[in-house]
């Protein structure tokens, strides 16, 4: 009988099951495999657009698809997650995930420091925007949430800030609000991404080594390329998880809804309603599922416990065991 307790790295144990010898874990995958399913995280130079990087990106690796995991604006600079072949199924996750930035802003009439801390605490929480006019989505009101707001440096016209806030919030906008409240004319002079999601500057590679990496490989040195590609599961770390028995993994992969006798494991914190990944017991991407029972409500449960929003796996990857329904 499985454990009624957490394991060591958050997840309940719901019923007994062993991995089989199928799949292949992400720390074990070459090049051709990451070539077919990963993400790279590039560090965006100022002028390009988000989805020329990502273009270049699929032509350097001679690959047939690849996209970003979030736009940034032509003169904005850092961190873009860039998805590579089967892992651009998953790019929803990156573009609604947490992003972080470092922003200076200009202000045209001097502002007092105090007052400007006075208004980063009161911006701090849900806000109503719009998008800006240059921005490439319908302009309507929307809500997006900033988590935190921290004055870097201040020197009376110009201001150095760190933003920490949901996918889809527009700096630009923050600030000419912030500066409209203050009476200051204020507006976003520079602006870098410093994380998107679990991916931070330290894991950013210029567009360069990336290509360097890719002439290695193409002269018979894998190490390069393998150390950029990073498997498809690194773009779903925040999520909570579902580990599937090996006997559910591929009804899943061909559309079926996820039923509580095909669940090892769960994330324990796993409300009702969540977006959850479902994974192999080797830690292998199968798909993207919304949540249909809190973690408590696992263990024993029969009927659909997550409902199939978006397949990753190749079908046939794990040995097919249950039965189509014959129609009478």
């Amino acid at each position: 009988m499985a454990r009624d307790r957490k394991r060591d790295d958050g997840m309940l144990p719901v019923a007994d099951a062993n991995a089989g010898p199928f799949g292949s874990p992400p720390g074990e995958r070459d090049a051709a495999q990451l070539l077919e399913s990963s993400v790279v995280v590039i560090d965006k130079p100022a002028g390009p657009t988000s989805h020329q990087v990502a273009a270049w990106t699929r032509d350097m690796l001679g690959v047939g698809q690849a996209g970003h995991g979030g736009t940034l604006d032509p003169q904005v600079t850092g961190v873009l997650p860039v998805a590579v072949g089967r892992a651009t199924r998953a790019l929803r996750v990156m573009q609604e995930s947490r992003k972080e930035y470092i922003c200076v802003m200009a202000h045209a009439q001097s502002v007092a420091e105090d007052a400007l801390r006075e208004q980063f605490t009161k911006f701090t929480g849900p806000l109503f925007q719009v998008p800006p006019k240059q921005a490439a989505v319908k302009r309507q009101l929307r809500v997006r949430r900033v988590y935190e707001l921290e004055l870097l440096e201040h020197a009376g016209h110009e201001s150095l800030f760190r933003v920490a806030c949901e996918g889809g919030t527009y700096i630009r906008n923050l600030c000419h609000d912030i500066g409209r409240i203050l009476g200051s004319g204020s507006s976003m002079a520079q602006l870098r991404r410093s994380a998107s999601g679990p991916f931070g500057e330290g894991d950013a590679v210029p567009l360069v080594a990336l290509r360097d990496a890719f002439a290695a490989h193409s002269d018979g040195d894998d190490a390069p390329l393998c150390g950029l590609l990073r498997p498809l599961e690194e773009l779903l770390g925040e999520l909570p998880r579902m580990e599937l028995k090996d006997s559910a993994v591929d009804a899943v992969c061909h559309g079926a809804d996820l039923g509580g006798p095909g669940v090892a494991a769960v994330s324990s914190s796993l409300k009702r309603g969540q977006l959850v990944a479902l994974l192999t017991l080797r830690g292998e991407a199968v798909a993207l599922a919304r949540a249909t029972r809190h973690a408590d409500e696992m263990t024993g449960a029969e009927g659909t416990v997550a409902r199939l929003e978006r397949v990753l796996m190749e079908r046939s990857t794990y040995p097919r065991q249950w039965k189509s329904r014959t129609r009478k």
